[in-house]
């Protein structure tokens, strides 16, 4: 492992640390072995996103607040995430302007980076020096995509994974209709979307779905599983950590 260069602060978000923790274990050791020295900071929960995307914009204040708070002075920032990246970077300018927490909030914004984007945006890496034998397709997190325009970062890297076959996804900017709440209050659209973004899936032969976000992939993953599609799905720093 290299020595450590640069330090940052991993922001592994709510999901992953519920249900994934593999993903966040991923991204530390990825992190560590471009150089950068890792911490998680006691204390960090959520970016707030969920609360203000139902509504609940007080809810979303106190929360978002404290994770200021718990950042403040923490150096780069790291999210495996473009959809919690997103929120930070562009939502927190509305959410917190004209309150006491705008100065923070804006210096938190400049020092906010999507995994991806990171690695090979600020760190200059494209080649981590993995391997992964798959024939893989990789599917474009809305959030990520649209908000932070992530899309050559993940193929960069993927590209130089020995072993990997990436094969284009049809229709891949095509949400794959989880959006949060969107799903549970719009089941019948988030579900005729998933089923278009499971039949793209499928027609590529793929043994393996790659994507860059947690919420996308519990949403692909139980569709696939649902229709007994021979298809694993993992999360991008799992693959390039070789898992």
């Amino acid at each position: 492992m290299m020595q450590p260069t640069r330090r940052a602060t991993l922001f592994v978000t709510c999901i992953v640390d519920q249900m994934y923790p593999e993903i966040g274990e991923a991204t530390a050791v990825l992190l560590q072995a471009q150089g950068v020295a890792v911490r998680v900071p006691r204390g960090l929960t959520c970016c707030g996103q969920m609360a203000l995307n139902a509504g609940f914009r007080d809810e979303a204040y106190a929360v978002a607040g404290r994770t200021i708070e718990v950042l403040r002075g923490q150096g780069d920032i790291v999210l495996p995430s473009g959809s919690c990246t997103a929120m930070i970077r562009h939502l927190y300018h509305e959410l917190f302007h004209g309150t006491p927490h705008q100065q923070a909030a804006e210096a938190l914004i400049g020092r906010t980076y999507e995994l991806t984007e990171y690695l090979v945006d600020v760190l200059g890496v494209q080649d981590v020096g993995a391997h992964y034998a798959a024939r893989a397709t990789y599917h474009d997190a809305c959030h990520g995509l649209r908000y932070l325009d992530l899309s050559r970062q993940a193929r960069t890297l993927l590209a130089h994974v020995r072993g990997l076959e990436l094969v284009p996804l049809p229709a891949c900017t095509e949400c794959c209709g989880f959006g949060g709440l969107f799903a549970v209050k719009q089941a019948a659209i988030s579900g005729a979307m998933l089923q278009r973004k499971l039949a793209n899936i499928t027609s590529t032969s793929a043994d393996l779905l790659i994507t860059g976000d947690a919420s996308c992939m519990t949403q692909i993953a139980g569709g696939l599983k649902r229709n007994a599609a021979p298809v694993q799905v993992r999360h991008i720093a799992e693959v390039l950590v070789g898992r």
